[in-house]
Protein backbone atom coordinates (compact mmCIF):
# COMPACT_ATOMS: atom_id res chain seq x y z
CA UNK A 1 0.00 0.00 0.00
CA UNK A 2 1.39 3.70 -0.74
CA UNK A 3 1.35 6.31 1.49
CA UNK A 4 -1.14 8.11 -0.56
CA UNK A 5 -3.67 5.25 -0.56
CA UNK A 6 -3.03 5.17 3.33
CA UNK A 7 -3.97 8.58 3.88
CA UNK A 8 -6.67 7.89 1.82
CA UNK A 9 -8.31 5.15 4.05
CA UNK A 10 -7.48 6.71 7.15
CA UNK A 11 -9.63 10.34 5.77
CA UNK A 12 -12.57 7.96 4.80
CA UNK A 13 -12.53 6.38 8.45
CA UNK A 14 -12.14 9.48 10.07
CA UNK A 15 -14.92 11.22 7.90
CA UNK A 16 -16.93 7.97 8.77
CA UNK A 17 -16.76 7.78 12.10
CA UNK A 18 -17.56 11.95 12.45
CA UNK A 19 -20.74 11.48 10.02
CA UNK A 20 -22.28 8.97 12.64
CA UNK A 21 -21.11 11.12 15.57
CA UNK A 22 -23.55 13.55 13.75
CA UNK A 23 -26.33 10.99 12.84
CA UNK A 24 -26.16 9.96 16.76
CA UNK A 25 -26.57 13.59 17.88
CA UNK A 26 -29.41 14.46 15.52
CA UNK A 27 -31.20 11.46 16.23
CA UNK A 28 -31.17 12.11 20.34
CA UNK A 29 -32.34 15.35 19.72
CA UNK A 30 -35.46 14.25 17.42
CA UNK A 31 -36.00 11.16 18.95
CA UNK A 32 -37.82 12.91 22.25
CA UNK A 33 -40.93 11.18 22.91
CA UNK A 34 -44.17 13.04 21.93
CA UNK A 35 -45.65 13.52 25.13
CA UNK A 36 -42.51 15.01 26.32
CA UNK A 37 -42.52 17.32 23.19
CA UNK A 38 -45.99 18.42 23.71
CA UNK A 39 -45.84 19.64 27.38
CA UNK A 40 -43.37 22.69 26.39
CA UNK A 41 -47.11 23.48 23.79
CA UNK A 42 -49.67 23.08 26.03
CA UNK A 43 -47.86 25.12 28.96
CA UNK A 44 -47.61 27.60 26.54
CA UNK A 45 -51.13 27.72 25.52
CA UNK A 46 -52.19 27.53 29.49
CA UNK A 47 -50.15 31.05 29.46
CA UNK A 48 -51.79 32.22 26.78
CA UNK A 49 -55.56 31.20 27.01
CA UNK A 50 -57.73 33.76 28.86
CA UNK A 51 -59.09 32.83 31.99
CA UNK A 52 -62.65 31.51 31.99
CA UNK A 53 -65.85 34.16 32.82
CA UNK A 54 -66.73 33.70 36.19
CA UNK A 55 -70.11 32.36 36.50
CA UNK A 56 -73.00 35.10 37.77
CA UNK A 57 -73.92 33.92 40.70
CA UNK A 58 -77.35 34.68 41.76
CA UNK A 59 -78.53 36.68 45.10
CA UNK A 60 -81.25 36.24 46.75
CA UNK A 61 -83.35 38.89 46.77
CA UNK A 62 -84.82 40.45 50.25
CA UNK A 63 -88.14 40.96 50.81
CA UNK A 64 -89.35 44.34 51.03
CA UNK A 65 -89.59 45.27 54.55
CA UNK A 66 -93.06 45.39 55.77
CA UNK A 67 -95.39 48.90 55.68
CA UNK A 68 -96.03 50.24 59.06
CA UNK A 69 -99.38 50.45 60.45
CA UNK A 70 -100.94 54.15 60.73
CA UNK A 71 -100.79 55.57 64.37
CA UNK A 72 -104.05 54.55 66.50
CA UNK A 73 -105.56 57.96 68.14
CA UNK A 74 -107.35 56.75 71.20
CA UNK A 75 -110.02 58.81 73.08
CA UNK A 76 -110.78 57.78 76.62
CA UNK A 77 -112.20 59.25 79.68
CA UNK A 78 -109.19 59.40 82.57
CA UNK A 79 -109.83 57.77 84.72
CA UNK A 80 -110.20 54.51 82.84
CA UNK A 81 -108.65 51.24 83.66
CA UNK A 82 -109.92 48.49 81.09
CA UNK A 83 -109.45 51.53 78.25
CA UNK A 84 -105.41 51.84 79.71
CA UNK A 85 -105.22 47.85 79.20
CA UNK A 86 -106.65 47.80 75.69
CA UNK A 87 -104.03 50.40 74.95
CA UNK A 88 -101.22 48.54 76.18
CA UNK A 89 -102.67 45.12 74.38
CA UNK A 90 -102.32 47.61 71.05
CA UNK A 91 -98.80 48.62 71.61
CA UNK A 92 -97.96 44.74 72.44
CA UNK A 93 -99.15 43.75 68.88
CA UNK A 94 -96.63 46.37 67.84
CA UNK A 95 -99.17 49.42 66.69
CA UNK A 96 -98.55 52.92 67.79
CA UNK A 97 -100.93 54.20 69.64
CA UNK A 98 -101.41 58.17 70.91
CA UNK A 99 -103.84 58.92 73.71
CA UNK A 100 -106.21 61.67 74.82
CA UNK A 101 -108.31 62.17 78.07
CA UNK A 102 -111.60 63.77 77.81
CA UNK A 103 -114.25 63.65 80.52
CA UNK A 104 -116.90 63.71 77.91
CA UNK A 105 -116.81 61.00 74.87
CA UNK A 106 -120.51 61.59 73.58
CA UNK A 107 -119.12 64.61 70.93
CA UNK A 108 -116.51 62.36 69.41
CA UNK A 109 -118.48 59.24 69.10
CA UNK A 110 -121.47 61.72 67.49
CA UNK A 111 -119.04 63.38 64.84
CA UNK A 112 -117.70 59.61 63.85
CA UNK A 113 -121.08 58.03 63.28
CA UNK A 114 -121.01 55.72 66.32
CA UNK A 115 -124.30 53.88 65.83
CA UNK A 116 -126.76 54.03 68.64
CA UNK A 117 -126.68 51.42 71.25
CA UNK A 118 -123.05 49.99 69.69
CA UNK A 119 -121.02 52.53 71.77
CA UNK A 120 -118.60 51.27 74.31
CA UNK A 121 -115.85 52.46 77.04
CA UNK A 122 -113.51 54.17 74.46
CA UNK A 123 -113.69 55.47 70.65
CA UNK A 124 -110.02 55.20 68.84
CA UNK A 125 -109.65 56.30 65.59
CA UNK A 126 -107.00 55.30 62.57
CA UNK A 127 -106.47 55.74 58.67
CA UNK A 128 -110.18 57.20 58.00
CA UNK A 129 -111.83 54.19 60.24
CA UNK A 130 -113.14 54.08 63.90
CA UNK A 131 -112.65 51.41 66.02
CA UNK A 132 -115.21 51.48 69.33
CA UNK A 133 -114.81 49.22 72.10
CA UNK A 134 -112.63 46.56 73.03
CA UNK A 135 -111.75 45.15 69.58
CA UNK A 136 -108.86 43.01 69.16
CA UNK A 137 -105.61 44.07 67.82
CA UNK A 138 -105.78 41.26 64.63
CA UNK A 139 -109.22 42.67 63.64
CA UNK A 140 -108.07 46.10 63.18
CA UNK A 141 -104.54 44.98 61.49
CA UNK A 142 -106.93 42.95 59.01
CA UNK A 143 -109.38 45.79 58.57
CA UNK A 144 -106.09 48.20 58.06
CA UNK A 145 -104.61 45.56 55.52
CA UNK A 146 -107.98 44.57 53.89
CA UNK A 147 -109.42 47.91 53.34
CA UNK A 148 -112.91 47.14 53.36
CA UNK A 149 -115.60 49.92 52.22
CA UNK A 150 -116.26 50.65 55.95
CA UNK A 151 -116.97 53.32 58.22
CA UNK A 152 -115.25 51.20 60.89
CA UNK A 153 -115.43 48.46 63.40
CA UNK A 154 -117.53 47.96 66.82
CA UNK A 155 -117.59 46.19 69.87
CA UNK A 156 -120.81 47.36 71.91
CA UNK A 157 -120.59 47.11 75.66
CA UNK A 158 -117.47 45.54 77.62
CA UNK A 159 -117.13 41.63 76.98
CA UNK A 160 -115.69 39.34 79.35
CA UNK A 161 -112.27 38.03 77.85
CA UNK A 162 -112.04 40.79 75.21
CA UNK A 163 -108.93 42.56 75.40
CA UNK A 164 -108.63 44.94 78.33
CA UNK A 165 -111.26 42.79 79.81
CA UNK A 166 -109.60 39.57 80.81
CA UNK A 167 -110.12 38.14 84.24
CA UNK A 168 -107.95 35.34 85.22
CA UNK A 169 -109.12 31.81 85.42
CA UNK A 170 -112.56 33.37 83.15
CA UNK A 171 -113.24 31.72 80.13
CA UNK A 172 -113.84 34.04 77.10
CA UNK A 173 -117.30 35.64 76.84
CA UNK A 174 -118.14 34.51 72.90
CA UNK A 175 -118.61 38.30 71.31
CA UNK A 176 -118.94 39.13 68.09
CA UNK A 177 -117.48 42.53 66.44
CA UNK A 178 -119.24 44.26 63.42
CA UNK A 179 -118.66 45.97 60.43
CA UNK A 180 -120.48 49.12 60.25
CA UNK A 181 -121.46 49.83 56.51
CA UNK A 182 -121.82 53.45 54.94
CA UNK A 183 -125.29 53.56 55.75
CA UNK A 184 -124.78 53.00 59.16
CA UNK A 185 -126.07 49.42 59.25
CA UNK A 186 -123.86 46.83 60.73
CA UNK A 187 -122.21 43.08 59.46
CA UNK A 188 -120.64 40.61 61.81
CA UNK A 189 -116.79 40.68 61.13
CA UNK A 190 -114.95 38.47 63.59
CA UNK A 191 -116.38 36.15 66.25
CA UNK A 192 -114.16 35.38 69.42
CA UNK A 193 -114.66 33.39 72.32
CA UNK A 194 -116.09 29.80 70.77
CA UNK A 195 -118.31 31.41 68.41
CA UNK A 196 -117.95 30.09 65.06
CA UNK A 197 -115.83 31.85 62.16
CA UNK A 198 -112.51 33.85 63.11
CA UNK A 199 -111.61 33.89 66.26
Amino acid sequence: MTIATARASALAAALTAATIATLGGLLAVTATPPAAAAEPQNAAKARTAPAPAPKPTRTAAKAPAGKALPTITVHKTPTCGCCAVWVEHLRSAGMSVVVHNHDDLGPIKQRLGIPYGKGSCHTAEVAGYFVEGHVPATDIRRMLTEKPEIKGLVLPGMPLGSPGMEVPGRPIDPYTVEAVQPDGSTKAYANHGGLPGRS
